[in-house]
């Protein structure tokens, strides 16, 4: 396990039109009560929030994940897509380096949130590859912006089963897409323009696969700070019987209006954008391609 960053953090943004964008997060990750060791692994920084899924076993899922966020700990603020994009490239071939050393295969899922201008226009960039997850909970709602790399998604999206049988389904833990095992390491990405105040969840599949997406939305619902909503979710997904490691990262994202915004902070530059306050979009991905070959989790063994 790797934690890049701070567990709890913030950092404030003057926006072109005088408002300001404000976030605090909250970070934690977990064995779980089955793993003997934790392959996931976490960055939270300024510049990027994310989580990412090690695979591998016998240390080496531990060390893919790690060789991820250490890479995306190296980006400076506002990355554009092509900034996250090299940077998991690199991390790619540290991967396979790792695998090389370690005489198998290791890989990882990552996905996270980063703040950017895209086209003039501010807001949070989404990323993902694999089956962790990226959400936005807005006016008391959960709704999940990362599309799954998965077969059993595959299976959904096709309408072949449904979303209650992926639950259960035998290929539930293999992939489509990861950064390792020779794949391309291409995140799909999504810009959610900016909203008076919203709320992001990055997550491992160690939260998703033991507590509902209901579950999920009321504990954000009742925990006002970031940590304490992220700490209930893993203590949630522990009591329902945490059979996997758990990273949750959770992003509170609000903007003032340039009334209401201070001129005294040195350390927040200005950066370019249109108007912050856009109204609530459904996310729009930048780039798509294709799925690749599935590829089957393996962890230190613990089912």
């Amino acid at each position: 396990m790797t934690l890049i960053g701070a567990a709890q953090g913030s950092f404030e943004t003057r926006l072109s039109d005088g408002s300001r964008l404000r976030a605090r997060w909250g970070a934690l990750t977990d064995t779980g009560l089955l793993r003997q060791r934790n392959e996931d692994s976490v960055v939270a920084t300024e510049a990027v929030l994310a989580v990412a899924d090690g695979m591998g076993g016998h240390e080496a899922g531990d060390r893919a994940s790690a060789a991820i966020v250490e890479e995306l700990s190296q980006l400076e603020r506002d990355p554009q897509p092509q900034d996250i994009y090299a940077a998991l490239r690199r991390a790619s071939e540290d991967v396979e380096q790792i695998s090389a050393a370690s005489g198998g295969q290791s890989g990882s899922t990552v996905t996270g949130v980063a703040f950017d201008v895209v086209k003039d226009e501010p807001g949070w960039l989404v990323f993902n590859i694999g089956d962790s997850r990226t959400y936005g909970f807005y006016e008391g709602q959960l709704r999940q912006v990362t599309h799954d790399h998965s077969v059993v998604q595959g299976l959904v999206d096709s309408g072949q089963i449904s979303e209650k049988d992926a639950e259960r389904h035998p290929a539930r833990n293999s992939i489509t897409r990861a950064i390792g095992f020779g794949m391309d390491p291409r995140p799909d990405f999504w810009h959610l323009n900016l909203v008076p105040q919203v709320r992001l969840l990055v997550c491992s599949d160690g939260l998703t696969k033991e507590v509902s997406n209901e579950r999920i939305e009321e504990i954000l619902r009742d925990n006002d700070e970031a940590f304490a909503a992220a700490e209930r979710l893993v203590e949630q997904a522990l009591e329902n019987g945490g059979r996997d490691n758990v990273s949750v990262i959770v992003v509170d994202s609000t903007v003032t209006a340039p009334s209401a915004a201070t001129e005294e902070d040195p350390a927040t530059e200005p950066t370019s954008g249109a108007e912050s306050q856009a109204q609530p979009e459904t996310p729009q991905a930048t780039e798509k391609v294709a799925p690749a070959e599935s590829v089957e989790r393996r962890g230190d063994g613990a089912e």
